[in-house]
């Protein structure tokens, strides 16, 4: 009886804790553990929440797609961050989102666009990237793109994320900056795992690296 109340006593205070840094965050964390294509994007469920996909670029061709349907008028955060691994120092992804209403442009071949979709292309910025530290998670990240966007129109938005030269890195995507409680409980847990660099293990696939 007693060893069932000390099981019952620590799942709760891991529970709490987990609870505890999930809103510090001030974002809602997922982590990708399976290859994000064009052909199944990244489905968020409300773009206005504060998100984070935790994800890789596992190789010169790959680029991960992200999916929301929005409203004409909606204001939508949209960044990039990089953690502060070895070697990452000039990781530098490209972010674009793409829909109606937007401009007409050009983008890198590899990126796939929606039939009649329009562009809207956050390349990152130059000179030093800023570094911040988060207290909570314990870790540090550079910042790269961070844009609030106006939707032109009603309809479905997708963004992509690549890398012009090919680099490979892990980034995390964040969109939204409406504080809601929710996301991977499990976070704490994996965020070892996601804090290796890209070709740390063997193959040096996101979806095969970051096993939970």
């Amino acid at each position: 009886m007693k060893k069932r109340i000390l099981i019952i006593s620590l799942t709760s205070v891991m529970i709490l804790a987990i609870v505890a840094v999930v809103p510090a965050l001030a974002h809602q964390p997922f982590f990708e553990e399976e290859d994000i294509k064009a052909s199944q994007p990244w489905e968020i469920e409300d773009p206005t929440i504060s998100t984070a996909v935790y994800a890789t670029l596992e190789s010169a061709q790959d680029v991960d797609y992200f999916a929301f349907d929005g409203l004409k008028g909606q204001s939508i955060l949209l960044s990039l961050v990089i953690p502060k691994i070895d070697g990452q120092e000039n990781f530098t992804p490209s972010l674009a989102l793409m829909g109606p209403g937007l401009d007409t442009g050009s983008i890198d071949q590899k990126v796939s666009v929606p039939a009649l979709a329009g562009l809207l292309v956050l390349p990152p910025p130059e000179g030093a990237a800023k570094l911040f530290f988060e207290p909570f998670s314990r870790t540090s990240y550079w910042e790269r793109q961070k844009q609030i966007v106006e939707l032109p129109a009603d309809g479905h938005y997708v963004v992509a994320v690549w890398n012009d030269p090919g680099q490979t890195g892990r980034y995390t995507f964040v969109i939204g900056d409406r504080e809601v409680l929710g996301g991977d409980l499990r976070f704490p847990f994996k965020m070892k795992s996601y804090w290796t660099p890209v070709n740390h293990r063997q193959p040096p696939h996101s979806c095969s690296s970051l096993r939970f």
